[in-house]
């Protein structure tokens, strides 16, 4: 399997608190029809901080088994618990996955070596590919250039990062110390076409659960050095990208799929719907860029 290209980080639909298989096969199956290049359950915007873990462990076999190998499957397995993260990942390896996403721990804040000692545990164990994913945003703790490095080049399995900063100083750097076979894929959605530029391989994208298409387009344009076509889409997509983060995500891209009848609104708490203004003004920019919405 190629880790390249635009993955969409999946929302997980709820239907009176439950998953709702139904909608959540259908999603998946529309965006592969649309040329996403792989995807990615059970992330920050799978809501998988309030999955239970049966019911994380339901979503990662929905979604494998709906993809049926025809476009990668990385599976979200992060926990600022390394032995919860250690069975998730084995889970995953077993429902068949083709990689495992590893968040930071969070809320612990390790120091380095202890994210180092984290990502080797884990991936000691369990012999998938594996993507550290660095959002210190939501975490409170960052890799730095040289812990990935140190990752990449001692540990077998990790294969690159789902870089969330949004810091393209530091995004370079860790290109610059891992070389190029090193995976990085953007976390930040407005960031994804600078991302390309300096070395990056695709994105694991929010925005791109309701534009897989055009996320799939920009990336080939980029691959095939068409950088004018890449460029036309980064702008056009921009309005989408500012629209999807108007509140904490993934209450805005649950708004918009719902508004497109793509899966209902809602939420777990503590996350809320968005504020009237807020899904006004998401109406309008989802109708400016040409989504039929009622």
């Amino acid at each position: 399997m190629r880790f390249t290209g635009a993955f969409t980080a999946l929302v997980t639909p709820f239907e009176n608190g439950r998953i709702d298989e139904e909608r959540y096969r259908e999603l998946i199956e529309w965006q592969i029809q649309e040329g996403i290049n792989g995807l990615v359950p059970c992330g920050t915007t799978g809501e998988s901080a309030t999955l239970s873990h049966e019911e994380h462990e339901t979503v990662l076999r929905i979604c494998i088994e709906q993809v049926r190998g025809r476009v990668p499957v990385i599976a979200g397995t992060g926990s600022n618990n390394t032995r919860e993260a250690l069975r998730l990942a084995s889970f995953a390896k077993h429902a068949g996955a083709d990689a495992i996403l590893l968040i930071t721990p969070y809320y612990n804040k390790p120091t380095q070596e202890g994210l180092f000692a984290h990502f080797k545990t884990i991936t000691d164990e369990v012999a998938l590919p594996t993507i550290a994913y660095n959002v210190p945003s939501r975490t409170g703790v960052n890799i730095l250039p040289a812990t990935i490095a140190r990752m990449y080049k001692e540990l077998p399995n990790i294969v690159g990062i789902k870089e969330a900063t949004g810091d393209l100083w530091q995004v370079s750097e860790m290109l610059e110390l891992c070389g190029n076979g090193f995976i990085l894929l953007s976390g930040d959605d407005f960031t994804l076409l600078p991302s390309l530029a300096v070395g990056g391989k695709g994105v694991i994208s929010v925005t791109s659960n309701i534009a897989p298409r055009r996320y799939a387009d920009l990336c080939s344009a980029y691959f095939a050095g068409d950088t004018a076509r890449a460029m036309q889409l980064h702008y056009d997509l921009a309005p989408l990208c500012r629209a999807c983060f108007l509140e904490t995500n993934p209450a805005p891209v649950k708004a918009a799929l719902a508004l497109l009848g793509k899966i209902g609104p809602e939420l777990r708490l503590p996350l809320v719907p968005l504020l009237p203004e807020n899904h006004d003004k998401l109406k309008k920019i989802l109708a400016s860029s040409g989504y039929p919405v009622s």
